[in-house]
């Protein structure tokens, strides 16, 4: 198979398996959207689901984040990896919000980024998902695929969303990337021995001939 070919063949079997995709985060709007992306960086997101309802009924907007305490906001999340360190940014994520941006999340990569606890990543989920503009959001689940997919030879997500970027056209970039991530949570875990995943299989069983 050629790389159009698999590249093809991803889109086509995806597809087919996850016609409608849900967005994994629960939220109401751009903010707690941020929030949630901002409190799933190395913890899962059915854990990130369980603990923000309770975080959101006290501090689900930036002006009721920004008056809570590093400490309060530290409780609320307490059961998240790097707690500490997501309760500074939360804080102060909101703070600038206010003072830079009058309570509004902003709809450009750069502003965005310069949030505290706001990476690239974050940045283009939200892009993405709160206000439709296409990206490609590269997570872990993406970047082992996309390798192991041979759709890319790039070192760290950064160089493996430009491959898939330069792969697949623009309006599918929003829908993918999600498609991709729930693909390979269930057929093909990190730690799992690649049994189910049936895509990498139709890839390259002619070479087992």
């Amino acid at each position: 198979m050629t790389k159009k070919q698999r590249a093809e063949l991803v889109q086509t079997e995806l597809e087919k398996l996850y016609p409608v995709v849900p967005i994994p985060l629960d939220h109401t709007d751009p903010y707690t959207l941020m929030v949630a992306v901002a409190l799933s960086a190395q913890t899962t997101d059915k854990k990130v689901n369980q603990v923000t309802p309770d975080l959101f009924a006290v501090a689900g907007t930036p002006q009721r984040m920004a008056k809570l305490e590093v400490f309060e906001i530290k409780e609320l999340i307490k059961e998240i990896g790097l707690a500490n360190t997501k309760a500074k940014n939360l804080k102060r994520m909101a703070e600038l919000l206010l003072e830079r941006h009058d309570g509004v999340v902003p709809q450009t990569y750069e502003e965005l980024e310069a949030l505290p606890g706001v990476g690239h990543k974050t940045a283009s989920v939200v892009m993405s998902q709160a206000f439709n503009f296409p990206a490609f959001p590269v997570d872990t689940h993406i970047h082992r695929l996309m390798t192991q997919w041979k759709l890319t030879s790039g070192k760290n997500v950064v160089e493996t969303e430009k491959d898939a970027k330069k792969i697949w056209k623009e309006e599918v970039w929003n829908k993918l990337h999600l498609q991709i991530i729930f693909y390979g949570r269930e057929y093909s875990p990190a730690r799992g021995k690649g049994e189910k995943d049936f895509i990498t299989q139709m890839m390259f069983k002619e070479k087992e001939k």
